[in-house]
């Protein structure tokens, strides 16, 4: 499943003050369907597609031409949106739209079904067709629009550096979930994700302490100096805990490597009738 489904299933439980309304994801993080999907919702899915190369752009009419970028969108006539489709379709798509709102069907669970459903199911090819219109039109803004891929870029990265720290952190058995068991599964993750949080909230805490300290010396602190700082650092982590290490110069006391115990019946009871058992004992 593409990662998006499960972004916008997140945001569609969201009970926080926060309401995000734009999802950022890599190249699996979008699809036909779930371009669709998001902008039904009221999301605006904001990926960064790797091979663009394999992209198709979407005319609205087969007599739509544009001056410096119709190259892109290929032969003249063909690749065109079938707003007929979209039109027929339109009602359907709102009431699938509304459930997975309401909660009565998944956006992972729909999404799965018109993955693996026939293209020639009307659902499907509606579902596809608004999302050839949506993208489209991302791509476009992408492409036009210098502030917006900086934007996309810096909110991608932010997300890989998140996920790298959280996989530093969840060293334990070298970050495998062993575990086939679903919800033990994903306590492993939620209490991966709640340590993650937490050390990040400490070093946004500590980093905030230090600034103010450079204030109070007489620092001029840049605002786009400090907003390079990542909350994301590590050298100051003791991963392994604190080990105490004063006693290591004390003499041991003396020691008997020998215990008490009689081993004369194993050895009588040798396979060769040697002590050769008693040996090993």
């Amino acid at each position: 499943m593409w990662e998006a489904v499960y972004i916008i299933e997140s945001l569609l439980k969201n009970a926080s003050e926060a309401k995000p309304t734009t999802v950022h994801a890599d190249t699996q993080g979008q699809s036909l369907p779930v371009f669709t999907l998001a902008h039904l919702l009221g999301f605006n899915l904001m990926p960064r597609i790797r091979n663009w190369k394999g992209l198709t752009f979407y005319r609205p009419s087969k007599q739509s031409e544009y001056v410096h970028i119709d190259a892109l969108f290929g032969e003249l006539g063909k690749n065109v949106i079938d707003w007929g489709l979209i039109e027929s379709q339109f009602r359907h798509l709102m009431r699938v739209a509304v459930s997975v709102r309401e909660g009565v069907i998944s956006s992972a669970t729909l999404l799965k079904r018109l993955r693996s459903g026939s293209h020639k199911n009307a659902t499907y090819t509606a579902f596809r067709e608004v999302g050839r219109v949506i993208r489209t039109v991302q791509l476009v803004r992408y492409l036009s629009d210098a502030p917006l891929r900086r934007r996309v870029t810096a909110a991608t990265n932010k997300v890989e550096s998140f996920n790298r720290f959280s996989r530093w952190v969840g060293f334990g058995n070298q970050g495998v979930i062993a575990d086939n068991d679903p919800v033990e599964q994903e306590k492993a993750m939620k209490s991966n994700a709640l340590l993650t949080n937490s050390v990040v909230f400490h070093n946004a805490l500590d980093i905030a302490e230090i600034v103010r300290q450079l204030l109070e010396e007489g620092w001029e602190i840049d605002p786009e100096d400090l907003a390079q700082v990542s909350p994301y650092l590590t050298e100051h982590i003791r991963r392994f805990g604190e080990y105490s290490t004063h006693e290591l110069g004390l003499a041991p006391e003396a020691y008997d490597p020998k215990p008490d115990v009689d081993f004369t019946t194993l050895r009588e009871q040798g396979p060769s009738g040697d002590d050769s058992y008693g040996q090993a004992a």
